[in-house]
């Protein structure tokens, strides 16, 4: 197989999550019109609104923490990606459990982004 999809994968969590902590907004580049996003149980449809949803969180600050994404080609050839961690925001001492799944896929100019987005917060 040609697609490193793993590759692809980790470096994808990385980017964003980094971009997630550090500025919010820049992550609309990541999602196009045809984007979903489902955020605790919340749907967006669209990277404007997925933008504004994402903006508009009640934190100021976030500092994700993760493993190893897990990943598998899909038949269209993009990306299923599952991540789970934690996550601490406003100085909080106790984080938060959180798992995300994501669906990359290319658009006409070979350029990655994410079609589908979960997150779910996991409160045990």
């Amino acid at each position: 197989m040609s697609l490193d999809f793993t590759t692809v994968a980790t470096q994808f969590v990385a980017h964003y999550y980094s971009t997630f902590d550090t500025d919010r907004k820049a992550l609309a580049g990541l999602y196009r019109d045809n984007s979903m996003l489902t955020f605790e149980g919340a749907q967006s449809l669209g990277a404007q609104a997925i933008a504004q949803k994402l903006t508009s969180l009640p934190f100021q600050k976030v500092k994700h923490e993760y493993g190893p994404p897990d990943a598998q080609p899909t038949a269209n050839g993009g990306i299923v990606i599952l991540v789970t961690g934690q996550l601490i925001v406003d100085d909080e001492q106790r984080p938060l459990g959180f798992s995300q799944a994501f669906q990359l896929t290319q658009d006409a100019s070979g350029q990655w982004f994410v079609f589908n987005d979960i997150f779910k917060l996991v409160l045990l």
